[in-house]
Order: structure tokens, then C-alpha cells, then sequence
């Protein structure tokens, strides 16, 4: 199995989020948002539904999302953005079923890990981004840029993957000596 690179270039991001978009298709546009904006596995992400993101009762988005991540059986808080929520928002009145990423069948079940890649793959080659990117890719493309922005603390991001160190995190991240050469580059002192 391959390795799968972050996002890099927020303008990739954009253009990954707007293939979907100008389609019409709304469901995988909120995949690749909701994916990228919360850093959860592909597995945890497709067996989302409604309710842990949708108050019907008061007919309002929640906040946050309390999820038992699937590898790590590990209770996990995460703060929903705004354009998290805006992706949802667009989407809630075409969607169908319980789940958020629900198939097209009768069963109304969610979207398999294979179809998601799917999914993610035809996008990325009809666009033809650079990088090994398909699911997890969106996982790791939060942390780069929280990472790269300088505004999140390594600290935290090692904290939200559940890495036991900052190595390990930069590894997974794909921490590449071009993004080293920016940081002595960007850091002005005179």
C-alpha cells in the first residue's frame, strides 16, 4: 500500500472541493470538506450521520462532534468550522437517509471506503493534481496546513492525530525539506 500525501497547495484543495460542486454533486463536495476540515480517518468519516451533526430538534448545526473513532475506540471531541458547516448546510436539504455520505441504493446505507476512494481518484486524475492523494489524504491535509500555517501548535496537532511524538507527526504530515527551506525563508529578523 502506498503512501498518500497531503493536499499541499490550498488551490488543489479548492479545485478537489469545486469538481464536486459545479457537478452538482454535493454529497462528495461535503465529503472532501467535512474530511479535510476535521482530520478523521475515512472510516469514522463515512459512518457519520445526521444526528451527530444536526440538531432536528432545534433545527440547528451542532458545534462539535462526539465520536468512539474506530481504530482507536478512543472518544474524540472536534470542533465543527464554518466551512464545515457551510458544506453541510448546502447539502442537508438534498441528502436522503440517516447517514451524511449515504449511497445511491434503496438501502440507503453509507458510501463504502472503496467507493469514497473512488470517488476521490477519478477527481484527482481528471484534475490532474500532484501527489499520491486519495482518502487519507484529507486527514493528513489538515494537519500540513495547521502545521504550515504556524497558528496551530505541533503540540496540538500531535495531540488531535494521537501520535505519541512530533516525529512521528512529521512524517506523517510529509514534512519535506521544501517546506523546511520556507520556514528559514519566511522568518525575517532584520
Amino acid at each position: 500500500m502506498a503512501t498518500t500525501d497531503p493536499i499541499r497547495n490550498k488551490s488543489d484543495l479548492q479545485a478537489l472541493s469545486d469538481y464536486f460542486l459545479v457537478r452538482g454533486q454535493l454529497r462528495n463536495h461535503t465529503l472532501i470538506v467535512l474530511g479535510a476540515c476535521t482530520a478523521l480517518r475515512i472510516g469514522d468519516l463515512l459512518s457519520l450521520r445526521w444526528q451527530d451533526v444536526y440538531d432536528a430538534e432545534h433545527g440547528r448545526f451542532r458545534s462539535h462532534i462526539a465520536i468512539t473513532e474506530q481504530k482507536t475506540s478512543k472518544t474524540k471531541t472536534i470542533a465543527l468550522s464554518d466551512q464545515a458547516i457551510d458544506a453541510l448546510r448546502l447539502y442537508l436539504p438534498h441528502s436522503r437517509g440517516a447517514y451524511i455520505f449515504v449511497n445511491n441504493r434503496k438501502d440507503a446505507k453509507p458510501i463504502t471506503r472503496a467507493q469514497a476512494w473512488r470517488i476521490i481518484r477519478k477527481a484527482v486524475e481528471e484534475l490532474e493534481l500532484d501527489g499520491n492523494i486519495a482518502c487519507h489524504s484529507l486527514r493528513k491535509t489538515w494537519g500540513y496546513h495547521a502545521w504550515t500555517s504556524g497558528t496551530v501548535s505541533p503540540v496540538i496537532i500531535t495531540e488531535i492525530y494521537q501520535h505519541s511524538s512530533y516525529e512521528i507527526t512529521k512524517r506523517y504530515l510529509g514534512v519535506v525539506q521544501d517546506d523546511l527551506d520556507a520556514a528559514y525563508r519566511s522568518v525575517k529578523l532584520f
